[in-house]
């Protein structure tokens, strides 16, 4: 009996010792866990980035002379050797008006430049006369602008002179856009040939403080607040 009550106690006194050990353990698991966590909380660096510098690859094999020699041979013809292929319906849309100017202006100038001599006399040519072959040409136009209106010599060549003038003007015009056409040949290929600009190009607008002028600057502050653009080629 005492045996049974011997064992029964020191049974209970390792029961209470066991639970008297459960919250040190479950301390120390909730410390380890806090632990872990702390340790699996990811770094962070207050470090700026190394932001990589842009290389430019200069394009060697386009020659910006080769394309002006095109662009003076065939209107077009530089542009289509720099990738520019949609300036060259630009091109010819304003070489095709000018050249029709340079038509129109041309007839109407040797119209009016033969009513003009034909006038010049007061009489009608008739057969035999130097001017009656002009006279059968242009008929239709001595009865419209002489008959009709009733211009007189003078405003029939001051008429011709204006074709004149016009017809030498679209001339110089067409010589005009063949020359800029090969300039901008020649900027386009050298603008190829010298920078590459990559997927990099990009806008930043931030706020910024900016310096007064001596005259503008008041007695509160030396600055005053702006926006600065910063373009990244």
């Amino acid at each position: 009996m005492f045996k049974q009550f011997l064992t029964t106690v020191l049974f209970l006194s390792f029961a209470l010792l066991a639970m008297g050990q459960n919250p040190d353990t479950l301390a120390k698991t909730k410390a380890d866990t806090a632990v872990k966590k702390i340790d699996t909380v990811k770094k962070t660096s207050f470090a700026p980035k190394i932001k990589k510098e842009k290389v430019y690859h200069p394009d060697s094999t386009h020659i910006p002379s080769r394309a002006v020699k095109r662009s003076l041979i065939l209107p077009g013809w530089g542009q289509v050797y720099n990738h520019k292929i949609w300036k060259v319906p630009l091109i010819y849309a304003g070489l095709g008006m000018l050249g029709n100017a340079v038509i129109v202006n041309l007839k109407q100038y040797k119209i009016f430049l033969a009513l003009g001599k034909i006038t010049r006399t007061g009489e009608v040519p008739r057969e035999g006369d130097p001017l009656y072959s002009s006279y059968i040409k242009y008929k239709r136009e001595y009865d419209l602008y002489v008959v009709n209106y009733g211009a007189s010599n003078p405003d029939l060549e001051n008429a011709a002179n204006g074709y004149q003038r016009n017809f030498q003007i679209s001339i110089l015009s067409i010589l005009a856009v063949w020359g800029v056409q090969a300039i901008d040949a020649y900027i386009d290929a050298k603008f190829i040939s010298s920078y590459t600009v990559d997927n990099n190009l990009s806008m930043k607008v931030t706020p910024t403080l900016m310096n007064q002028p001596m005259f503008a600057s008041n007695f509160n502050t030396t600055f005053i607040p702006g926006i600065k653009f910063t373009f990244t080629l």
